[in-house]
């Protein structure tokens, strides 16, 4: 049996070393408007402009091949309209306007209590003292969310620090709170809370139940891989803590939905391999993220360490497309969130909604424009006592548009990528471009062979 999983493993080494190399050179951006993608026998454009996928002819795809070499935009444009493809564009250089406020995140807590020394957060405090935020604040913030907010409409409210759990009263009082006023309005609402998973105590698992939390618990790999990035501020590690904590959450999570969230750095690369065994354990879904901005640039990923990861990843992709193939769930969420990306035709001008439909709260009431933005004056877009100022919002929406980025305006993924994570862009600039294309292109072809060999799968 171990001779099998060998072989095996090596040859999923093999295929998804070949598969990023190829992947690699394929997802270059030679037009910013379309990439031309083979996929089994047939031949796809995908086309920026609304994120369409178009099968085409080969003797239109060597057309284009021609075309696309001559960057000759124009005489590209004419020849994708002479072949049926509307090319009017659906994203123009205008911002979003007065955009609703939809979801916020409250930094329940600025402090933590474990060392990870690449945060973004510093330890959890950004940069300043320990703070709690206070009940008034609290409240102010969801009144904030949901007063303007209208019937049948959704809201989010996620619960962050530092490690939100060190102020778990406040969260009960606030969702509490949130719960009932949102079900007076007659207005959806979701949880969700983002920990370390040190704190996790099974007497509070029926409150998690009964308001539907999602809950991310942050795991850099297994056992020693983790413990060597997510150690206690006295250096002891912490995964065997965390996995204990969390075994009766997802034995019990029925509304409530437990998360993995994986930060990869050059130091726990076995992406396969850990992607496996948490899924093993039960976790409702499973995700792998990059570090591209630590605090002290301790363990960022290079473009080389981004080479490998795209490695690991298209292995872990094909792990997915094996179990779909065999009809059995597999919760992989960089591919789950990929595939209905690709299937609802995403495409827009920005990564996310920091700024937008989203805020991040201070503990001391401040809003920004996301969570990794708390207590950054360039991302600073009000407070919850004053509101969002709107000439500063103006001015994020309008400098963060995709097509005022650079070198994104000549990439063929720009509304797929919306240019990248804000907060690691203007930190360290655009070091992943080549791995986030790769990904994009590997994953439109996995999603078309699920198409095409599974046609009944609904992810």
């Amino acid at each position: 049996m171990s001779i099998t999983l060998e072989k095996q493993a090596s040859t999923l080494e093999e295929i998804s070393k070949v598969l990023a190399f190829e992947i690699g050179k394929a997802s270059k951006p030679n037009s910013s408007h379309i990439k031309l993608i083979h996929s089994g026998k047939k031949q796809f454009a995908f086309l920026s402009n609304g994120s369409r996928f178009v099968e085409i002819s080969k003797r239109e795809k060597q057309l284009l091949q021609s075309v696309i070499s001559q960057k000759n935009d124009t005489e590209l444009l004419f020849h994708l309209n002479n072949i049926g493809i509307d090319t009017r564009p659906v994203i123009n250089n205008k911002p979003i306007e007065n955009p609703p406020l939809h979801a916020i995140s409250l930094a329940i807590v600025q402090k933590c209590n474990m060392g990870c020394t690449y945060c973004y957060a510093e330890q959890g405090n950004f940069g300043e003292t320990n703070q709690k935020m206070d009940l008034q604040t609290g409240l102010e913030s969801i009144d904030y969310l949901l007063n303007p907010r209208k019937k049948g409409e959704k809201v989010q409210v996620t619960f962050l620090g530092g490690e939100p759990l060190l102020n778990k009263k406040e969260i009960q009082i606030l969702t509490e709170y949130a719960s009932l006023k949102a079900k007076s309005k007659d207005i959806a609402i979701q949880f969700s809370l983002t920990t370390n998973g040190t704190l996790l105590k099974e007497e509070d698992i029926t409150f998690f139940e009964k308001y539907k939390f999602s809950i991310t618990v942050s795991i850099d790999g297994i056992g020693e891989e983790h413990d060597k990035l997510r150690p206690l501020k006295n250096g002891k590690g912490t995964y065997n803590q965390i996995i204990e904590n969390i075994k009766p959450y997802l034995i019990a999570q029925k509304e409530m939905q437990i998360s993995a969230r994986v930060t990869v750095t050059p130091k726990n690369l076995n992406l396969p391999k850990t992607l496996d065994e948490l899924i093993g354990m039960g976790f409702h879904s499973v995700g792998f993220s990059p570090l591209l901005n630590a605090i002290n640039d301790e363990n960022e990923m290079t473009k080389e360490d981004l080479s490998i990861m795209l490695k690991e990843m298209i292995a872990c992709g094909l792990q997915f497309e094996r179990a779909v193939l065999r009809g059995k769930r597999y919760p992989f969420l960089n591919m789950i969130n990929a595939y209905k990306e690709i299937e609802k035709q995403t495409h827009r001008p920005y990564p996310c909604g920091a700024g937008a439909g989203y805020m991040g709260v201070s503990a001391n009431g401040e809003m920004y424009a996301c969570h990794r933005f708390v207590n950054d004056e360039n991302a600073k877009l009000g407070n919850i006592s004053t509101g969002i100022n709107t000439e500063l919002q103006e001015k994020w929406l309008s400098d963060r548009h995709v097509h005022q980025q650079t070198p994104c305006t000549e990439c063929w993924a720009k509304y797929l990528c919306g240019g990248g994570c804000h907060h690691e862009v203007m930190e360290k600039g655009r070091v992943s471009c080549d791995y986030i294309r790769s990904w994009l292109y590997f994953t439109i072809q996995s999603f078309e062979r699920i198409q095409r060999l599974v046609p009944e799968w609904n992810q």
